[in-house]
């Protein structure tokens, strides 16, 4: 692996994220909004076996919300990069196919985490207790959950030609995606048929891992959980490093 390479296509990555403050504000806007409105609307609401208010319980499927949007939407940076040149520059460049993938995917992880870190440290206004450990072991499961979903997104963009097409896509596979996590709503009462997909959605681990670090409650041990996010992650970097290959 080219650590050079990795470095750089990390760092072009992070600085392409921070001039685009629109985008920044609205991911943050966002997720309030969605705190405020759902938090209001469905606190009266009584789930089962749910063992906390609804705000404490809906915080970390926020977060998670955060990372899976802003960690999908990375992908559109592979056909920005195909419609302006870029991308056949590094592919012609010395620098492993590997390497590009784990420049790009490292990138969008440390956007994700970042606008992730920012509704996190709103959690004081939401009722949310935050120490120091808890805001170190919540970045590291966020950093860890978005490598997955930045490689998917990136795996599904290098088979797109358009900006149109990939958004397309993104909206039939984020929002099931963010729906059948937990984020919203406890799992534990869910058809047989829907328990087996949300248990092939990696989201569905970050949001227990997080809910768990936050709030004290989860469905599986912290270790499980990062043990099937890392699984899911180096599935994705290897169906993106092959998916490179044919890109162009």
């Amino acid at each position: 692996m080219n650590f050079r390479a990795v470095r750089t296509i990390w760092w072009r990555e992070v600085i392409v994220h921070l001039r685009d403050k629109p985008s920044l504000i609205s991911s943050v806007a966002r997720s309030v909004l969605w705190l405020v409105v759902f938090g209001s609307g469905f606190g009266s609401a009584r789930f089962a076996g749910l063992g906390v208010d609804y705000h404490l319980f809906l915080f970390p499927g926020v977060i998670a919300m955060s990372l899976i949007f802003t960690s999908m939407r990375s992908g559109i940076s592979v056909i920005w990069d195909r419609e302006f040149g870029f991308m056949k520059e590094i592919l012609v460049s010395p620098a492993s196919r590997f390497s590009i993938m784990m420049g790009k995917v490292l990138g969008g992880s440390t956007i994700a985490m970042f606008d992730a870190t920012i509704i996190l440290l709103l959690g004081p206004f939401f009722g949310t207790q935050l120490t120091v450990g808890t805001v170190a072991a919540s970045i590291a499961v966020m950093f860890i959950a978005s490598l997955s979903l930045v490689g998917g997104g990136l795996v599904i963009a290098s088979f797109m030609k358009s900006f149109e097409g990939f958004q397309v896509i993104m909206t039939f596979i984020i929002m099931p995606m963010f729906f059948l996590s937990g984020a919203l709503f406890p799992l534990k009462d869910m058809p047989p048929w829907i328990g087996v997909i949300t248990r092939l959605d990696p989201l569905t681990y970050g949001v227990d891992a997080l809910r768990t670090i936050l709030v004290g409650v989860g469905e599986n041990s912290i270790e499980y959980n990062l043990g099937i996010l890392l699984f899911a992650g180096a599935l994705t970097i290897a169906a993106g490093t092959k998916a490179f290959k044919h890109t162009n």
